[in-house]
C-alpha cells in the first residue's frame, strides 16, 4: 500500500456505504465528478482533516455492507477524510475483524478461548469447518473470547449487507452454529440478559444494587426504568452540584472496576480542575480479557442505568460530549445501547438541555473491532481518534492530555454504574458496603467448570469459596483462574482468599476486573497456558520490543514444552522466567506486563511442569 492514491475505484455499494456516513463528497478533492471550480481552488481540506476520527466508522461502514474493504473503497474512504492510504491500511490492518482481503459476505467466528476450550471449542470448530467447507459462503475464524463464557460454547455470526445481519449461538452446538451462519435471521432469538445472573428473582432486593433491574425492568422501556427508580440519582447530581458529586465519589472510595483499582473521584477531580477545554468523558465497554461478560449483561439488561451514569459522570468532569466504545463482538448489547441512548434524547434526557437544569450533554456510541489492547485508555483514545490502537507513553496522563488531546476521564461500565447508587443512598452507606479499602458491591464473572456459570454481585469482602459455592463447582476443583488471562492461579486449598483488592494482592494474586475461571482435573493445564500465550501473542500491538518479541517467545517455550516436563523442560522454563521478568520490567502497557502473570503463576503455585 503505497502513500499515493492507487488507480482502483470503490463499488457503487462501497461509495454508497460512505457517503451514508459521511454524507455527499463536495468536490473532486473528496471523490465528486470534477467541475470547474475544482479546477480553481481546493476547499474542504481542513475540514476533512479534522474528521479523521471517522476513520473507524468508515471502515466499519464498508465492512459492514461488503463484508471486506477492497483498495479502492479505501482509497475513497481516504479521498473523503484526506487520509494517505497507506495510514489508513495500518488502521484497517490492526483490527481483527475488519479484513482488507476478499472474503464470503458471512463470517463465523468460533471461541476457542479458555471457558469455551473448556466446554469442547475444539470439537465444536472441527464439526462446523467440516459442515461449512469451501464453497459454502461462509468464513469460519477461530476468535478469542466472545464475552459469552456464562454459554459456553459460544459462536457468533456475522453477515454482510445493508443492514448488516447477527446472530450469536451459545451454548453452541454444529447444528445450532450451522444455522446462524447460513441464516442469522432463522436462528433462535438470544436468551434474557436476566439469565446470566443466577442471583436475580432469587436474592432479596437488598442482595443486590447493581444487578437489581436486571431481569424486573423492560431493557427497552425507559418508564419502566425510571418507575424503579432511574434517573433518581441524576437529579440529586443536579441538586449537589458537580463538586458535590465527585466529593460523594471519592467519600464512598470508589475505585476503578477495571482492574487497575484507581480512585475514581480523583480521577474526576483531576479532570474537571484543568483548565483546558473541552473536556471528555469515555465509557469503557470493549472488555476483551477472556472470561469477562459483566459488562455486556449490564449493557443488555439495564442499558439506562448505563446513560444515567455517564451523564452525571459528564455532568462532574464538566464535559458536554461522551463516547462509548462498544465491543464489536456485542450486537446485542449495540442495539440496546442505542435505543436508549436515542429514547433518552427524545426525552430531554440528553441533548442541550438535560432534565431543563441548562446542562448539555450527549453519547456517541464508538464500536471496537476486535482488539484487546483498546482496553487500555490510551489506545481507545487512538482507536476513537481513527488511529492504530497502540497505547501512549504516560505522561501525559489522560486527565490533562487524553481524547483529542483534552482532559479525559474514563471509566469501565462497572464502574459508572456504582456512581447511581452512591448518590441514591449516601457516600456513607455505600462505603458501609464491602471492607474499609475495598468499597461497595463487586460483580464477578464465573465460569468454567461450575453448574451455574453467570454474573455474581457480593460485598468485596467475601471469600473465593463463598463465590464458588453460590456457583457450585462441579467435580474435582484442580485450578481457578482470577483476574483472566492478565491473572493468576490459585489452588482449591486457597479459598479462603477475601475478594478484595488488597486481599488478593496479599494473597499473590490479583482480583483484575472479576474473572473467576473454575477449572476441574478433567482440563488439561499445559493446553490452557499454552492458549493464554497464544492470546496475547495475538494481541500485543507490536509497538515496544519486550511485548512484541516476549510474548513470542513465550509461546514457543510453551510449544517446546507442552509434550514435556521434569527436567527435559527445565532451561525453557529458566527462559520463561527471564523473558517474563523482561516484559513485566520494560512493557509499555499493562499487556506486556501482565502477559507472564497467568503462567508464573501455574508454575510456582500448582506445579505445572513437575
Amino acid at each position: 500500500m503505497d502513500l499515493r492514491f492507487g488507480d482502483s475505484k470503490p463499488t457503487d455499494e462501497e461509495r454508497a456505504a460512505i457517503d451514508t456516513l459521511l454524507g455527499p463528497p463536495e468536490s473532486s478533492w473528496e471523490g465528486a465528478d470534477r467541475s470547474d471550480a475544482d479546477l480553481r481552488w481546493a476547499r474542504g481540506g481542513r475540514e476533512a482533516r479534522e474528521r479523521r476520527d471517522l476513520l473507524l466508522p468508515g471502515l466499519h461502514a464498508v465492512n459492514d455492507r461488503i463484508g471486506w474493504i477492497s483498495e479502492g473503497a479505501l482509497d475513497y474512504l481516504c479521498r473523503r477524510l484526506t487520509v494517505p492510504p497507506a495510514e489508513a491500511y495500518g488502521v484497517a490492518t490492526f483490527y481483527a475483524m475488519f479484513s482488507v482481503k476478499p472474503r464470503p459476505a458471512t463470517v463465523l467466528h468460533v471461541c476457542t478461548d479458555l471457558a469455551c476450550a473448556a466446554a469442547g471449542a475444539s470439537e465444536l470448530c472441527a464439526g462446523v469447518e467440516a459442515r461449512l467447507g469451501l464453497g459454502s459462503g461462509v468464513s469460519v475464524e477461530r476468535s478469542p473470547c466472545l464475552g459469552l463464557c456464562e454459554r459456553a460454547p459460544a459462536a457468533l455470526a456475522i453477515k454482510a449487507g445493508d443492514p448488516v445481519r447477527t446472530a450469536v449461538s451459545a451454548p453452541a452446538t454444529v447444528e445450532r452454529a450451522v444455522l446462524a451462519a447460513s441464516s442469522p435471521d432463522s436462528a433462535p432469538e438470544e436468551p434474557p440478559a436476566a439469565l446470566a445472573v443466577p442471583q436475580a428473582g432469587r436474592a432479596g432486593p437488598e442482595e443486590l444494587v447493581l444487578l437489581s433491574r436486571v431481569g424486573v425492568v423492560d431493557p427497552a422501556s425507559l418508564d419502566d426504568y425510571r418507575a424503579h427508580g432511574g434517573y433518581t440519582a441524576l437529579r440529586q447530581a443536579f441538586a449537589i452540584g458537580p463538586a458535590g458529586v465527585i466529593r460523594e465519589v471519592t467519600d464512598a472510595g470508589l475505585v476503578g472496576r477495571g482492574g487497575a483499582a484507581f480512585p475514581t473521584g480523583r480521577k474526576w477531580q483531576a479532570t474537571a480542575s484543568q483548565p483546558d477545554h473541552p473536556h471528555y468523558l469515555v465509557c469503557n465497554a470493549d472488555e476483551s480479557e477472556p472470561g469477562t461478560f459483566k459488562d455486556r449483561v449490564v449493557m443488555e439488561g439495564d442499558p439506562y442505568s448505563l446513560v444515567e451514569s455517564m451523564t452525571i459522570a459528564g455532568y462532574a468532569v464538566g464535559a458536554h460530549k461522551g463516547y462509548l466504545y462498544l465491543r464489536g463482538e456485542y450486537p446485542r448489547a449495540l442495539e440496546r445501547m442505542e435505543h436508549a441512548i436515542g429514547q433518552a434524547r427524545a426525552r430531554g434526557l440528553l441533548g442541550d438541555d438535560v432534565l431543563g437544569q441548562g446542562y448539555a450533554f450527549d453519547i456517541e456510541i464508538r464500536r471496537g473491532v476486535g482488539a484487546y489492547i483498546c482496553g487500555e485508555e490510551t489506545a481507545l483514545f487512538n482507536s476513537i481518534e481513527g488511529y492504530r490502537g497502540e497505547p501512549r507513553s504516560k505522561p501525559p496522563f489522560p486527565v490533562e492530555k487524553g481524547l483529542f488531546g483534552k482532559p479525559t476521564a474514563e471509566n469501565n461500565v462497572e464502574t459508572l454504574v456504582n456512581v447511581l447508587p452512591i448518590l441514591t443512598m449516601g457516600a456513607q452507606a455505600y462505603a458501609a458496603i464491602g471492607t474499609g479499602k475495598s468499597t461497595g458491591p463487586k460483580l464477578f464473572c464465573v465460569s468454567g467448570s461450575v453448574d451455574r456459570p453467570g454474573i455474581y454481585e457480593l460485598p468485596f469482602g467475601a471469600t473465593l469459596g463463598e463465590l464458588l459455592d453460590l456457583a457450585g463447582v462441579r467435580k474435582r476443583l484442580r485450578a481457578v483462574l482470577l483476574g483472566g488471562a492478565a491473572g493468576g492461579f490459585v489452588r482449591p486449598d486457597e479459598l479462603d482468599i477475601p475478594l478484595t483488592f488488597e486481599g488478593t494482592r496479599e494473597a499473590g494474586a490479583t482480583l483484575g476486573s472479576g474473572v473467576v475461571l473454575a477449572f476441574d482435573d478433567t482440563v488439561p493445564l499445559p493446553r490452557l497456558l499454552l492458549r493464554i500465550a497464544e492470546f496475547f501473542r495475538d494481541e500485543s500491538c507490536g509497538q515496544c520490543v519486550p511485548c512484541r518479541v516476549g510474548t513470542v517467545r513465550q509461546e514457543e517455550a510453551l510449544h517446546r514444552i507442552v509434550d514435556r516436563t521434569g527436567a527435559a523442560a527445565a532451561s525453557d522454563i529458566a527462559l520463561l522466567r527471564e523473558v517474563g521478568r523482561a516484559m513485566k520490567d520494560a512493557s509499555i502497557c499493562g499487556l506486556g506486563q501482565t502477559a507472564w502473570n497467568a503462567v508464573e503463576s501455574a508454575i510456582d503455585r500448582l506445579g505445572a511442569y513437575e
